[in-house]
């Protein structure tokens, strides 16, 4: 049983890596693409007639409606090929904006080239590109985008003009609008795939929390029907073992004799599983409100023998100490602290607690190489994890990832928080501060930490 909840405990704290099964595929709606188009289309359709019409400027008008009917007739196609929900991998997504961008390009070949201003709607596709898809992807997109500018200042039809002689803009405001157009699709890029990739490591995370609390409160549903189960299955076992003896008795001594205590030994075990079951449940009622250090002391139990003096100090009026409710947010998110201490520390971790009558306070402090000064501030979102390298852990090993995240989230639902910083020189080491309002700190955990499973406090404990 003992091996059980060690392997739970290994399975709850192991967060300092994205799970595998929740790395966000790069996948893009097909009727996104083609609302899009649609609206291209229109847009298009409208500038066309608007410059040529209203305006009176001389257009091929022919060509340009065909390269814009060959976007409606590809929308119409793709609608009649593929359903309404139908998700397009990276690859296919890719060349359909690919192939927006050669469409624009053609419509911009008749229109006046790199010299029209609607050029910037090549950035359109880059950046959603940059938000949806991979980063390849959107680098070829962005490659494409150059080769067509490049070759759209050179090659071009005539910008439409009213007078009868064609403008020749300088070359100078050509170049000029080439690097605008590089460095606007440049900086777009990168930063709407920087927005949305944040945004995808947080729902990652969050997706990592909840996959956590659901195999909680499985184990907290199995933890009932264990208890049912024992309970129901008492009364039986109970009939089997009186007929069981007195089967014994009429048929001793004789050829059954060692049938008979086969299933004698057999009823004994069942019974010993019962009341293993039942214990499950019972186990940790007399524990449920702990003093301070106690509680301290039960937190850091697993992380000791690492080779890492592990001290529990604490500070403050011994009569006023608080006691608290078992709260696993709480339990889990100081053990996560602790171990990402022992783990960085080069010979001892301190965890000091300290209260009055307004605060209750940890701090945890270890004497490694601190945290990074680049990263410190951004410490506690998710997977921010290049902490200075210490005794046993790498950069590469990440520590203070989503591990962390989860830890921090948990500790601000039960009311604390967190203040991250270094020790003042000459000392080395991190210190993290957790304070809690003395009321707040005192009041039972909220309903969902409420029900969390027995099994992750024993795990947390072993």
């Amino acid at each position: 049983m003992t091996a059980v909840f060690k392997a739970r405990k290994a399975d709850l704290l192991d967060f300092d890596r994205p799970p595998e099964n929740l790395i966000t595929e790069h996948h893009l709606r097909l009727d996104t693409l083609i609302r899009l188009r649609w609206l291209a289309v229109a847009g298009q359709s409208c500038a066309v007639f608007a410059v040529h019409m209203a305006l009176g400027f001389p257009l091929p008008l022919a060509a340009c409606l065909a390269v814009i009917a060959c976007s409606g007739g590809l929308n119409v196609a793709l609608r009649l090929r593929y359903p309404i929900t139908h998700r397009l991998e990276g690859p296919a997504a890719g060349l359909l904006l690919a192939y927006d961008l050669l469409q624009l390009a053609a419509l911009l070949f008749l229109t006046g080239g790199l010299e029209n201003p609607f050029c910037v709607l090549f950035l359109a596709p880059v950046m959603i590109s940059a938000t949806a898809l991979t980063p390849r992807t959107t680098a070829a997109l962005g490659a494409l985008v150059v080769g067509l500018a490049t070759l759209l200042a050179f090659v071009h039809l005539p910008l439409p003009w009213p007078s009868p002689h064609a403008v020749e803009l300088p070359f100078l405001y050509l170049v000029g609008q080439w690097v605008a157009l590089m460095l606007a699709l440049v900086f777009i890029g990168v930063y709407a795939w920087r927005v949305a990739e944040e945004a995808r490591e947080l729902s990652q995370a969050l997706a990592a929390t909840e996959l956590v609390l659901a195999r909680e409160q499985h184990l907290s549903a199995l933890d009932g029907l264990a208890a049912a189960a024992a309970h129901e299955l008492g009364t039986p076992l109970a009939t089997i073992a009186l007929v069981a003896k007195e089967l014994e008795r009429a048929l001793t001594p004789g050829p059954h004799d060692d049938d008979m205590k086969l299933l004698r030994e057999q009823v004994a075990r069942c019974r010993e599983i019962l009341k293993t079951l039942t214990s499950l449940d019972e186990g940790d009622a007399p524990f449920e409100r702990m003093a301070m250090r106690h509680m301290l002391e039960e937190i850091v139990a697993p992380h000791r023998n690492f080779g890492v003096a592990l001290e529990v100090a604490a500070l403050g009026d011994p009569a006023a100490e608080p006691s608290w409710l078992r709260n696993p947010s709480v339990l889990y998110g100081i053990g996560n602290i602790v171990e990402n201490a022992v783990d960085f520390a080069r010979s001892r971790v301190t965890v000091t607690a300290r209260w009055d009558a307004d605060r209750v306070e940890v701090e945890v402090a270890d004497d490694g190489p601190g945290f990074a000064p680049e990263i410190i501030d951004r410490l506690g979102e998710p997977y921010v994890s290049s902490r200075a390298a210490g005794r046993g852990a790498p950069v590469e090993a990440g520590g203070l990832g989503l591990g962390f995240f989860i830890a921090k989230t948990l500790l601000e639902r039960s009311g604390a928080q967190l203040k991250l910083r270094n020790a003042p020189p000459p000392l080395t080491g991190a210190r993290i501060r957790i304070t809690w309002p003395r009321a707040r700190f005192a009041a039972p955990p909220p309903e969902g930490a409420a029900k969390a499973s027995q099994f992750s406090l024993r795990a947390a404990a072993t």
